[in-house]
């Protein structure tokens, strides 16, 4: 669980970090860079999530 909170910290400063470089330089490619990461950790939080419920479910029904 520290491992996922370190990636989500992580996470957050790589997107803020790319807007920043976005409204500093005005470059696209930061934009695309911080929503892509954003993208790529909801879909591993979202699998992540699953796996927990998919664990309590098989607790519950042994």
């Amino acid at each position: 669980m520290l491992i996922l909170r370190l990636l989500a910290v992580l996470v957050v400063i790589a997107v803020a970090g790319g807007v920043i470089a976005y409204l500093l330089t005005g470059d696209k490619k930061y934009v695309r860079f911080s929503w892509r990461v954003f993208r790529y950790a909801l879909i591993v939080a979202l699998l992540v999530f699953a796996l927990m419920v998919l664990e309590r479910v098989a607790v519950i029904s042994l």
